[in-house]
């Protein structure tokens, strides 16, 4: 009985509180709940309006903010792409030493002359090779022998839909031949890279046929194109087979200007775009280089081929794989470093082997 009276108190207390409630609720004036009826009335109104609004404007948005929001898909594509490691990476190439703790997983350089290997990692690798494809695109283009000043547009089948990069190259944007292969071989600019495939006698599926039936030819057993950007991580090569590439590039006169040049402006409209080189290196009175090539996709890492003289010596260097933004530019000052150190270079350094075929 002690123990239930407090429940029986605290029972009364709240029945009485109750009453009070309801009491003092019945009490207010009948205005004061009529003009908070119609508050709430209102604000009701105000949010299925609000929400009619909203789903209108997703129905009518134009065109351009769909297209705004595709761009912006694409973009968080390209981060989650960039999050991920390398076909090097993954296959453990980056483990592999070499004398002179080069940052690329794979690299190789040959006298041009001579043929001599002075250094070599893991060279035998097949890699996704970005947009060092590009070199093996002008190669095709400037043999064909097409007319140079023939005007190509930019179509929406130059677009890059797989990794969403970007281009100051826009739908409907003409230049001639000529512009377009500067544009490729220089900056990297993969929808003119596209466009001269595209626009290749037969069309963009005869081009890429063109440029692996070259492979062959040139005996670069290891290459695979599907496309003239190298956007696509199924263009795969190996540092030899690159370095056959180079050599063979090198004695196109063309080729040699276009990917050397530090900057070049075009007329698009009514306006006027300044490019510069992807390769700095270019722009160093330190650096003689007679042909070069850059290349980046996730995949793929930093990439960098390039023809250049070091101290009386034409070499070939080719640097796949490389994890930092500037560390194949890195790799390319180590190895010319070692180069100018070392006149005797034939017994300096053993090879470095390693890799996959």
């Amino acid at each position: 009985m002690i123990c239930r009276r407090p429940h029986a108190a605290l029972r009364s207390f709240v029945q009485v509180l109750s009453v009070a409630i309801v009491g003092l609720s019945l009490s207010l004036p009948a205005a004061q709940a009529t003009e908070r009826k119609k508050a709430v009335g209102k604000k009701q109104q105000t949010s299925v309006a609000l929400q009619k609004s909203v789903r209108s404007a997703k129905s009518t948005r134009p065109v351009a903010t769909r297209t705004s929001a595709r761009r912006a898909a694409l973009v968080a594509a390209t981060a989650a792409a960039v999050a991920r490691p390398s076909f090097g990476e993954m296959a453990g190439l980056h483990h592999v030493s070499d004398p002179l703790d080069l940052k690329s997983s794979v690299a190789l350089v040959v006298d041009q002359d001579t043929h001599e290997v002075l250094l070599r990692k893991n060279d035998q690798a097949v890699l996704p090779i970005a947009s060092l494809t590009k070199l093996m695109t002008g190669l095709i283009v400037s043999q064909a022998r097409l007319p140079m000043e023939e005007l190509i547009t930019i179509t929406e089948d130059d677009v890059d839909t797989e990794k969403g990069s970007r281009s100051r190259l826009i739908v409907g944007a003409t230049l001639s031949r000529r512009e377009m292969l500067h544009l490729a071989l220089m900056s990297s600019e993969n929808r003119a890279a596209h466009a001269l495939g595209r626009t290749y006698p037969g069309g963009l599926s005869a081009f890429v046929a063109q440029m692996n039936a070259k492979a062959r030819l040139l005996g670069m057993a290891d290459t695979r194109y599907v496309d003239p950007t190298g956007l696509s991580s199924n263009n795969q090569s190996s540092a030899r087979d690159l370095a056959v590439l180079v050599n063979v590039a090198h004695s196109d006169p063309v080729l040699r200007e276009f990917s050397t040049s530090p900057g070049h402006e075009v007329a698009v409209g009514s306006k006027t775009l300044q490019y510069n080189n992807t390769n700095r290196l270019v722009k160093n009175p330190a650096w003689d280089i007679g042909l070069q090539k850059t290349g980046y996709i996730a995949e793929a890492g930093r990439c960098l081929v390039m023809q250049t003289q070091i101290s009386g010596r034409k070499l070939i260097m080719v640097f796949l794989d490389s994890a930092g933004k500037f560390s194949r530019l890195g790799d390319a000052e180590r190895v010319r470093n070692w180069v100018e150190s070392m006149p005797a270079l034939r017994s300096a350094v053993s090879p470095v082997r390693g890799g996959n075929g």
